[in-house]
């Protein structure tokens, strides 16, 4: 049986008195049967860490280096994110693909700096409003997950996060149908190279996740959870998206 997990990605977003919300959750999840992940600002991790030290949420980053060391001036690597204490990092969003440039070839290498380092690597991947109105969504994703996967992926070390570009921070939302139909092909992708670990892979949806739609979601056959961008930035917002979770 996977775990489920309710991950939030604050982005650029948050200060240290914005830390008061890992008070919260913590105070209100603690018996939760969910992995509940915050994933501050790099300058946040360690009072993060420190913070949430005797609560449920965990800690992750939201980028890594694919190298452990060197001129890379702004990067930070896997190996930094273990030493602040957080366990977990988001690579390959899709922020970091377009405005970056991150290809799926770097956004494995840096998955697998993750898992090397002993972080579970939180891989997302998306298509964009016209790949999925050209008919090219699932193509599209399974070569996303094909290239940006590592090749020693378990589920104790990967998550899986399936985020339509285009319903990222819109409000825009695939159909309950469209989410199903990509969350089973990826679990059978997963499968069919993992063999029994690729079951064992959490399969996360993300893209405009709100409490008004998690049950929904969270319902449809293949989610173990979600990748929660705004709406985690918030107590209020955030926990009855774990709740949801918790009860589906």
């Amino acid at each position: 049986m996977r775990r489920k997990m309710a991950a939030g990605n604050w982005k650029m977003n948050g200060t240290q008195a914005d830390l008061n919300v890992l008070d919260d959750l913590n105070a209100t999840h603690g018996s939760s049967p969910c992995d509940i992940v915050i994933c501050p600002p790099a300058p946040l991790l360690i009072l993060a860490v420190a913070r949430s030290a005797k609560g449920v949420v965990a800690i992750g980053a939201q980028d890594c280096h694919p190298e452990p060391k060197g001129a890379f001036t702004g990067d930070i690597s896997a190996g930094m994110i273990v030493d602040t204490g957080a366990g977990h990092v988001i690579v390959g969003h899709s922020e970091r693909r377009e405005a970056y440039g991150d290809t799926d070839a770097q956004v494995r290498a840096k998955g697998e700096a993750a898992q090397g380092a002993g972080l579970i690597a939180i891989v997302c991947i998306g298509e964009s409003l016209a790949q999925r109105e050209a008919g090219d969504a699932l193509p599209v994703l399974k070569a996303q997950l094909a290239g940006s996967v590592p090749e020693a992926s378990t589920g104790a070390n990967l998550v899986v996060a399936y985020e339509p570009i285009w319903a990222i921070g819109t409000g825009k939302i695939p159909t309950l149908e469209q989410i199903g139909e990509v969350h089973g092909v990826l679990r059978a992708e997963l499968v069919a190279r993992f063999g029994d670990e690729g079951d064992a892979i959490r399969l996360l949806y993300g893209g405009s996740v709100k409490p008004g739609n998690a049950a929904d979601i969270f319902a449809t056959p293949e989610v173990d959870g979600a990748l929660v961008g705004g709406a985690s930035l918030k107590a209020e917002d955030f926990s009855p998206i774990i709740e949801a979770l918790a009860a589906s």
